[in-house]
């Protein structure tokens, strides 16, 4: 493997739109960092598909993002792909910083006054052994009332470039998978603190807090992630130098899926211009 510099971009990537979130919180954090995105769409999606192919395709974008953009760290920005794979790629790449995503299940078992906390995420993180771990580990105290959401995070996917929004679908698909949890708010045995498990949830949380009421705190791990990306890029001596005046630094999106899907995303979410993205024919 190069040996990056502080120039070099961090890469970014995901099964899909999803890890837009996580970017956007990243460049919150972090303006004068390069980005490099890879949306997986056309692979997707990783939380109803098996380990084997989860691990399969984030070596390939691993590989991808070292050899043709010479990424200085790694962000796998999805909950499943954290879960199935990033041992993998910390295996083949041990020099290579790596930052993944987990449910937000440590904050959610220091904040809730309730003892009750719900989990939203893909049928690949509930199934994991390392989400297992994580509620055994930060949560012996707490009730977890945890719903696997199938079909959820497609909607949200689908709905940057469909005219209507697919609201509807993303409405109905919450409404269904809150009920299953059972009742929330600030009374005593019900939940008082929701986490949003996977990173496409993130785009339909005015959606979910309206379902679960203005009490109900709603936690993800994009602030998080970014935190730990400065961490890693600080201890490493590699921060992108700032460049004169207010200037943001490039970001570059891939997809493996639709090409105008992704440019509706990036321009809904980040304020992107199309041109800022391209079909990663490499990773087709």
């Amino acid at each position: 493997m190069q040996t990056a510099s502080g120039m070099a971009p961090i890469g970014i990537f995901d099964s899909g739109i999803g890890g837009l979130s996580v970017l956007q919180a990243l460049r919150a954090a972090l303006p004068h960092e390069p980005c490099i995105y890879v949306a997986d769409s056309g692979h997707a999606p990783y939380g109803e598909r098996g380990d084997a192919f989860v691990q399969q395709r984030c070596a390939a974008i691993a590989d991808y993002l070292l050899k043709h953009h010479t990424i200085k760290l790694l962000v796998v920005a999805c909950n499943t792909a954290t879960a199935a794979a990033i041992g993998h790629l910390r295996a083949l790449w041990p020099q290579l910083p790596l930052v993944g995503v987990e449910p937000a299940i440590k904050p959610a078992a220091l904040q809730t006054g309730t003892g009750h906390v719900g989990v939203i995420a893909t049928r690949g993180t509930v199934g994991s052994s390392r989400f297992q771990n994580l509620l055994h580990t930060h949560g012996q105290q707490v009730h977890w009332h945890v719903q696997a959401c199938d079909g959820l995070a497609q909607a949200i996917e689908a709905s940057t470039w469909q005219a209507d929004g697919n609201l509807a679908e993303i409405e109905a698909l919450c409404a269904r998978y809150i009920s299953a949890l059972g009742p929330f708010g600030p009374n005593s045995g019900h939940m008082d603190t929701l986490v949003l498990g996977c990173t496409h949830y993130v785009f339909a949380r005015p959606v979910l807090q309206r379902l679960v009421g203005p009490h109900v705190h709603l936690l993800d791990t994009g602030k998080a992630v970014a935190q730990q990306t400065q961490r890693l890029l600080q201890q490493g001596q590699l921060l992108a130098p700032p460049p004169p005046g207010t200037t943001t630094a490039a970001m570059q999106l891939f997809t493996t899926g639709q090409l105008p899907a992704l440019q509706a995303a990036a321009q809904r979410w980040l304020g992107l211009p199309a041109n800022c993205c391209s079909v990663a024919q490499a990773l087709v």
